[in-house]
């Protein structure tokens, strides 16, 4: 399965198969974690993971072009993830609402605020990269962003992230 397209694994998966799902979130994880990450409380963010690969799992029989998945999925996160902001309280300044088993250290604290702080598409994209470690090209074949795009955002994010935290330009 670690050699099958995002497409053929989605074709398996709306045949049945768990194996095709496990290669599917191995591959899009921590991409749907950055999603979420960027809109809610760090410690809501594993449920609300949780809640999108559910979601994914009962309707993914329903996506009639499995090469479109990569696009359908950071759809569903950042619904999912825009939904269960509305119904908790909103993500703050507040250095206890972003603990996580461990607790992050101040400057890292600092800067997932900062992060939140930009427009989304920066946002997204510098968690992705930041935090959850992808490549640029990982995050272009993840997303459905051309890799252009990626560099541009990360860039620019970068760009932006610093003149938050007071760092040079």
């Amino acid at each position: 399965m670690r050699d099958a397209t995002v497409a053929e694994l989605v074709t398996a998966v709306q045949g049945g198969s768990r194996p095709a799902f496990a290669g599917l979130y191995e591959r899009f994880h921590r991409v749907v974690h950055a999603i979420v990450l960027a809109r809610v409380h760090a410690g809501d963010a594993p449920d609300v993971v949780q809640d999108v690969f559910a979601d994914v799992w009962s309707r993914l029989p329903d996506l009639r072009e499995p090469a479109a998945f990569p696009g359908w999925i950071v759809t569903m996160a950042r619904n999912r993830a825009i939904d269960h902001a509305r119904r908790r309280r909103p993500v703050s300044d507040d250095t206890a609402d972003l603990a996580v088993s461990p607790p992050p250290a101040a400057e890292a604290a600092a800067a997932l605020r900062a992060i939140r702080t930009l427009p989304e598409t920066y946002r997204e994209t510098l968690i992705m990269r930041l935090v959850e470690g992808l490549s640029g090209p990982e995050i272009a074949l993840r997303t459905g962003m051309t890799p252009e795009s990626v560099r541009v955002h990360l860039h620019r994010g970068i760009k932006l992230l610093r003149e938050k935290l007071g760092g040079s330009p």
